[in-house]
């Protein structure tokens, strides 16, 4: 079934004594169009990562955030400067020596002596990490594509009963265009008849008349359009049912509708049908709006 644009999903666990948050939001968009927010450190994983939210979402605009924190003393290390411990204990113990004060520095004291203990960031390798990131990455879309299906289904939902309407509308305009050649002959007759008044019979030609008529009849005709316009209802909800993405194609379907309902709308000749091919456009401009939310 057809899926929405529009998601959000969130996954968190620890790799490498590191803790990962993914979170991933989805929008509307022409294309698949993916920004990563992301530490330094896992730059050289970007393009793995696009690859595999593009072969996800297909479509739509994905803001992609990571955020790593270290737990504990992961990530950091204490260096001590051995050799400058060494002079800091050879001056203590010169000073004792001179001043005839006992040497009473011990490794703890030495220890808080300036530089003599620093500490420093382990960079991590993004190779031992991209597995258990994938991983999460990967949860993380599993959350988005849900959402993305539960809005589908209720989108197709509503597209699917605003093109029952819309079909109802046409069999209407249907059943209404093969009554207004008809009509048409009544006026013709009407009219002839007030303007000649008690001469009608001598001027009035029948078979010129049954002549205008059915010009008028085929220049009015509609029948190819509700023709093509039944079938292009029929591709799309055929479309809107299937499995992959379908917006693009749903688009092209939707213009190619609005073209029929155009013609059928300038050669009806009929203020019933205009009226109808009014309403048969507003609803087809919300299932335009709909559609655009479709993957």
């Amino acid at each position: 079934m057809a899926e929405s644009m529009t998601g959000y999903g969130r996954s968190e666990s620890s790799v490498e004594s590191r803790r990962f948050l993914v979170e991933v939001k989805t929008v509307n968009n022409r294309f698949c169009d993916v920004q990563i927010r992301m530490p330094r450190v896992l730059f050289p994983l970007e393009p793995l990562f696009k690859e595999t939210i593009t072969n996800r979402l297909i479509r739509g605009k994905a803001d992609v955030f990571i955020t790593m924190n270290d737990s504990g003393s992961a990530g950091t290390a204490v260096i001590p400067n051995i050799e400058l411990a060494r002079a800091y204990s050879e001056a203590i113990s010169n000073i004792a020596a001179s001043t005839g004060r006992p040497d009473e520095a011990d490794a703890g004291m030495i220890s808080r002596m300036p530089d003599v203990l620093s500490v420093d960031t382990i960079e991590c390798d993004p190779e031992l990490l991209k597995e258990g990131l994938m991983a999460i990455l990967s949860d993380a879309l599993d959350a988005v594509v849900r959402m993305r299906k539960t809005e589908g289904d209720r989108l197709t939902k509503d597209v699917l009963e605003k093109t029952d309407s819309l079909a109802g509308m046409m069999r209407e305009v249907a059943d209404r265009s093969s009554l207004v050649p008809a009509e048409y002959r009544e006026r013709l007759k009407t009219r002839m008849e007030s303007l000649l008044s008690d001469a009608a019979g001598i001027y009035y030609d029948e078979g010129r008349a049954e002549a205008e008529i059915a010009i008028f009849a085929d220049r009015c005709s509609i029948d190819e359009e509700l023709t093509r316009l039944d079938s292009h209802l029929k591709q799309f909800k055929t479309a809107l049912k299937s499995d992959g993405s379908i917006g693009k194609r749903l688009d092209f379907i939707v213009q190619e509708i609005n073209r029929e309902i155009n013609t059928i709308g300038s050669k009806a000749n009929d203020l019933t049908i205009t009226n109808r091919v009014l309403e048969m456009k507003t609803e087809l401009e919300k299932i335009r709006e709909q559609i655009q939310n479709l993957a």
